[in-house]
């Protein structure tokens, strides 16, 4: 995140400290936005299905579909679930909460019983 800087004195890293920080909040149910300094590594493209992924509000889903139409590609349905597949920040770029067009739960790396626990605590299953 903050590459090149050294460590404050204290051996605390800033960002990472307001990460988990945030983390706990979110799965203690008191924090539905991340507010964190992301310097993810991607393509223009997978930056911009990112950008969309941190737009879909919590308790949401939205499809691949969605998604794509929303970047302004809507015939890169495939395109954007390979960059959704490649998000580095899962939960924090909530890629959980991109479904298959009807609704089902559809890939992700951390398994869909995460997928489905994540989506149940937030209310949108």
């Amino acid at each position: 995140m903050h590459r090149g800087a050294a460590p404050p004195a204290t051996g605390e890293d800033p960002a990472l400290s307001a990460g988990a920080r945030q983390l706990a909040e979110y799965f203690a149910g008191r924090r539905r936005h991340f507010d964190l300094p992301l310097a993810a590594g991607g393509t223009a493209f997978q930056q911009q299905v990112w950008r969309a992924l941190e737009a879909i509000p919590f308790g949401e889903t939205r499809s691949y579909r969605d998604i794509a139409v929303h970047i302004g590609r809507e015939r890169a349905v495939r395109a954007v679930g390979a960059a959704n597949g490649r998000n580095p920040l899962p939960i924090v770029v909530p890629c959980h909460r991109v479904v298959g067009s009807d609704g089902t739960l559809t890939g992700f790396a951390g398994g869909l019983a995460i997928k489905r626990q994540l989506l149940t605590m937030e209310g949108a299953l």
